[in-house]
This record gives structure tokens, sequence and C-alpha cells, in this order.
């Protein structure tokens, strides 16, 4: 059993910046793929970022958000520049302990309780 629990969610004004943390429990973090997903109220879950020897990021936050991952610490972050109100969402922390290159939602196995973003314009 994985646990996840975010932290570094709150309220931004558009064109700040927030850092996410994910910390997990789990004896082989460093083979895990770790993502980072949003839900905004109405609208389906996405992926935002993944990250595993290769880091993935939906086209929408390119060039904004950087993930990034910690093995000692068993943390992965996500790093979000340049907010925009779009971008405002609950963030939940996913982990696939298969370590997939190329994970699709349902390769991941365990999800943190997800922390808000909310950018104000």
């Amino acid at each position: 059993q994985v646990q996840l629990v975010e932290s570094g969610g709150g309220l931004v004004q558009a064109g700040g910046s927030l850092r996410l943390s994910c910390t997990a429990s789990g004896d082989t973090f460093s083979s895990y793929t770790m993502g980072w997903f949003r839900q905004a109220p109405g609208k389906e879950r996405e992926s935002v970022a993944s990250i595993s020897l290769l880091r993935r990021y939906a086209d929408s936050v390119k060039d904004r958000f950087t993930i990034s991952k910690d093995n000692p610490k068993k943390q992965v972050y996500l790093q979000m520049n340049n907010l925009k109100p779009e971008d405002t969402a609950v963030y939940y922390c996913a982990a696939d302990v298969d370590g997939s290159l190329w994970p699709r939602e349902a390769d991941y196995d365990y999800w943190g309780q997800g922390t808000q973003v909310t950018v104000s314009s």
C-alpha cells in the first residue's frame, strides 16, 4: 500500500506561482512513475504531467509547469509558473508502481486526496 499526501495548494493571482508537493510512502519510490492530474468543476480529470525516465506535460501547461522528483525524500513536485484562471482545479498526485514510461490514467495505482489550486483573474 502506498499513501500519497499533497500539499502546497492555495489562492494565487494570475501570473503568480505555486509549488505543489506530494510525499509518498513505499519502499521502492525511486522506481515509481509519478503523475499530477487535475480536475476542474464540471470537467473530467486530466493529466498534467508525469515523470519516470521521461517527463511529459499536457500541452496546456508546457513551458509553465515543471515536474520533478526527489527519490531520497520520496517526494514529487509540480512547480507552476505564470498561472492562469483556467488552471483552477483540484490537483492530485498519483503513483504508478510499475514505472511505466508512457502511463495512461488507468496505469496509476494510488492517488492522493487532492489539493485545491485557485487562480484569480
